[in-house]
């Protein structure tokens, strides 16, 4: 009976701890932030300070936030389900040190963003869809092709570097979400 008893302690005492531990490390992450879409969720690691500072000196800032242009749009499980996705590779990426000064946006991000550009700017594209024989070579009749917006708008709306190391006053950026 002693035996039962102390494996059942141990039992609950290990639950508490696990629990503590999970609930420390939503509180020392600001993990609920990242169920918001503020902008500054995203700086909540430091290694996107040079994509929000960018960002934040773009035409893009008034207009749109991060979610609206790396996340899908009018689907909230797609819209979660991607920020699972992305909030776990980013978090892997960080913890083992394993991303690259230049990030580079996976395919499934790209795709996202293509659609959301050509989302917001639909009275352009709708331009261009009707003109491709006149415009953009000529190579393509479908705005979906491998071509993407930022082949062109490279700089809009984070700017001619893309490197942790070598954004100016990146290192500053100390807005979090508290």
């Amino acid at each position: 009976m002693e035996k039962n008893k102390i494996v059942v302690y141990g039992s609950v005492l290990s639950f508490l701890i696990a629990i503590g531990l999970f609930g420390y490390t939503v509180y020392a992450s600001n993990m609920l932030s990242y169920l918001s879409s503020d902008p500054k969720a995203c700086i909540n690691c430091h290694t996107m300070n040079s994509a929000y500072a960018t960002w934040s000196n773009s035409s893009h800032k008034n207009v749109a936030t991060c979610a609206d242009c790396h996340l899908p749009v009018g689907d909230v499980v797609a819209k979660y389900k991607s920020k699972a996705i992305d909030g776990w590779n980013h978090s892997v990426a960080f913890t083992m040190n394993t991303y690259e000064n230049n990030i580079d946006i996976s395919d499934d991000g790209a795709n996202r963003v293509q659609a959301n550009c050509i989302r917001c700017h639909s009275d352009l594209t709708e331009t261009m869809e009707s003109n491709a024989n006149n415009y953009h070579s000529g190579s393509t009749n479908s705005l979906n092709a491998d071509r993407k917006c930022w082949s062109c708008h490279k700089y809009t709306p984070h700017g001619k570097v893309r490197s942790l190391t070598s954004t100016p006053y990146s290192i500053g950026v100390k807005e979090r979400i508290e």
